[in-house]
């Protein structure tokens, strides 16, 4: 699993049907660089998450086809 942290939002306005309902979130990753991930849980700015990348990713969703790579599965609680 990937540690990072959401950056910022990426706004499309047309996107492919099998693409299941969530958001395009661009994630700051430890270590430097950046990625989009999907994020089906409503994570917001500056949240710590955890992402899971490639066929992981993709066979999280068992009724459609998604073309998902990364894919945000979870939100770090910090004090």
């Amino acid at each position: 699993m990937i540690r990072g942290r959401v950056t910022g939002r990426v706004w499309s306005s047309k996107r492919i049907e099998t693409l299941p309902q969530g958001a395009l979130l661009e994630v700051e990753i430890e270590g430097g660089g950046r990625m989009i991930a999907f994020d089906p849980l409503g994570c917001a700015d500056d949240e710590a998450v955890l992402i899971t990348q490639g066929s992981v990713a993709a066979a999280y969703f068992t009724k459609v086809k998604a073309p998902v790579d990364a894919l945000i599965v979870g939100s770090i609680d910090e004090n």
